[in-house]
């Protein structure tokens, strides 16, 4: 039985779920030919395994290569991994979070047009 979805996946599990999210449902194989690194197949295997033991993807067993698929999307998982670091280092400061993130790297015009429309929506909700 699956235990439930890990607050957060570790980094290898990561990468596997943004080769999941960008491939959709995929075999082994699959996975591991859209990882970055070199890893062997029985590594992969394991780490799917496990990952399907966590709840943080499923597999279809249905064939004779197993499809594995992610149990959630990219947006739900960042969600997670921004809620989790907007509360341990920046005790919950959501201005300050969005400071620190544009001062790090800069922002092309269109990801700062994004940013305005989102300001601007939640503005409008909160009115």
């Amino acid at each position: 039985m699956a235990r439930r979805a890990a607050r957060r996946p570790t980094e290898v599990e990561l990468e596997i779920l943004k080769v999941l999210w960008e491939r959709g449902p995929s075999t082994v194989r699959e996975v591991r030919e859209g990882l970055l690194r070199r890893v062997a197949h029985t590594t992969v295997l394991t780490m799917l395994q496990i990952m399907a033991e966590k709840g943080l993807v499923e597999c279809d067993r249905s064939s004779r290569a197993h499809v594995y698929r992610a149990r959630e999307g990219r947006p739900t998982v960042a969600r997670r991994f921004a809620h989790d670091l907007l509360n341990r280092v920046f005790e919950g400061s959501a201005p300050e979070l969005v400071l620190y993130a544009l001062q790090g790297k800069k922002a092309t015009p269109e990801e700062l047009r994004e940013i305005r429309r989102v300001i601007d929506e939640m503005e409008r909700r909160s009115k």
